[in-house]
């Protein structure tokens, strides 16, 4: 393999971020020691209390906020400011309303160079780009249709489009599904499903659904209450391509069950006279829990 080959896309390097200097003096972060290494072209989702830190995880992973201590690298890169080789979607669609759900989903590479000074020349052959992209998610035919022409569920898939429009690297998105009924948030799982295999970006998923983080991700991580830290790392055997099928297995329902007793263990006061035994490399695995990876707090 090459250094290429075996470097991870995604490294952080015992990040702590404060979100000024008078919590930093204070040493009160918002997230402490995060160390994560992901690999190229791998699916990981973040799931864990409210206020925890995953949303400020996520700016650090666009860079958004740098860290008051520690080091980020993406795609063998420091990242010292905003990425242009990632996209983000969030729960709110936050799609322009005067725009049509062509030029919403055109919309970035009217601003992200190099496209930006490329638009005007290359804009027939963008446009083509957003219809190809729309009509992989089901909104063929919507191209001119404006944001309140359209379902809650399509304005979802056209926000996707838009964060892919100019083939990033990697995706971030920030409960993108959490507003919608159960079942257009299934239909959506599978199509993001299909949209990850068909292309192997990165996707870095913070989701509160562990349903969702389980169907989707190669590897989910828990965080800790605030400040955030990683505390479990638990790698999904499930082969892929996953169906929605599968969610009804007992193999499934057993992982969903398991990451849900880390969440309920998080969110618990901490028992007088308990404490976690360590062995040796500073990890270890609770009975039963074969590929979690439970971190020393």
């Amino acid at each position: 393999m090459t250094p290429t080959e075996t470097r991870p896309f995604v490294d952080f390097d015992q990040v702590w971020l404060a979100y000024n200097e008078e919590l930093l003096a204070k040493e009160n972060f918002a997230v402490e020691d995060i160390n994560l290494k992901v690999q190229q072209g791998e699916f990981i989702a973040i799931v864990g209390p409210s206020g925890c830190g995953k949303s400020t995880f996520m700016k650090l992973a666009t860079g958004l906020k740098m860290p008051s201590r520690g080091r980020i690298t993406i795609d063998g890169q420091p990242v010292t400011g905003p990425l242009k080789i990632s996209g983000m979607a969030f729960q709110a669609p936050s799609l322009l309303p005067w725009r049509t759900t062509l030029d919403n989903v055109l919309l970035p590479l009217e601003i992200v160079e190099p496209y930006r000074q490329q638009f005007k020349d290359r804009r027939k052959e963008f446009e083509e780009r957003a219809r190809k992209l729309l009509e992989s998610v089901g909104l063929g035919g919507m191209e001119k249709k404006f944001p309140w022409e359209l379902s809650g569920g399509m304005q979802q898939r056209a926000s996707i489009c838009r964060a892919l429009i100019h083939e990033p690297k990697m995706l971030l998105l920030d409960e993108p599904f959490g507003a919608l009924d159960a079942f257009t948030r299934e239909e959506l799982w599978c199509t993001l499903r299909d949209l990850w295999e068909a292309q192997r970006f990165n996707v870095i998923l913070v989701t509160h659904d562990l349903r969702e983080s389980v169907f989707l991700a190669d590897t989910v991580y828990c965080m800790s209450k605030s400040p955030g830290r990683f505390v479990v790392r638990r790698e999904i055997p499930i082969p892929r391509t996953r169906d929605l099928e599968v969610t009804y297995t007992n193999e499934f329902t057993d992982i969903v069950h398991e990451l849900r007793g880390h969440i309920g263990a998080l969110r618990a006061p901490p028992r007088a006279g308990l404490t976690a035994v360590t062995p040796p490399g500073g990890q270890h695995q609770r009975p039963g829990e074969a590929g979690s990876t439970v971190f020393p707090q």
